[in-house]
């Protein structure tokens, strides 16, 4: 099939494949006429792509596991090097939720001295929602 099928069929836009196909997420060969051409296969594995994408992967952690990826979830057999880049992209997303937190709290806590000082003495700021 060639790509406008595919993203017709899957729901990703054809410049989303072609970006799948330059991390080497997606394979495709090319006709005599330079289109590609997708199999079969292209179908499953790009509802994997994007099951992992909403996970939160990159597309480096991706490319790296795909290939113990079975099923549209996709289902992950746990070899040891996929377990490690799970793991680094859960430290990772856990480093991300800290330093949120702290700047939640930060902010939090400016608002909190703002009110106790008196600020509504003022008039609001033109900027402010």
């Amino acid at each position: 099939m060639k790509i406008g099928e595919l993203s017709h069929r899957t729901g990703v836009n054809a410049h989303q494949l072609r970006y799948y196909e330059a991390q080497g997420l997606l394979e495709a060969e090319r006709g005599s006429n330079g289109y590609r051409e997708y199999d079969e296969t292209a179908l499953l594995r790009v509802k994997q792509i994007r099951h992992l994408l909403a996970a939160g992967l990159s597309s480096e952690d991706i490319a790296y596991l795909l290939p113990c990826a079975i099923g549209e979830e996709p289902e992950l057999i746990g070899c040891p090097e996929l377990l490690a880049a799970m793991r680094e992209r859960l430290g990772r997303l856990d480093e991300q939720l800290a330093k949120i937190a702290r700047s939640r709290d930060a902010l939090a806590g400016y608002i909190d001295a703002a009110e106790r000082t008196g600020a509504k003495a003022y008039p609001p700021f033109e900027g402010a929602a």
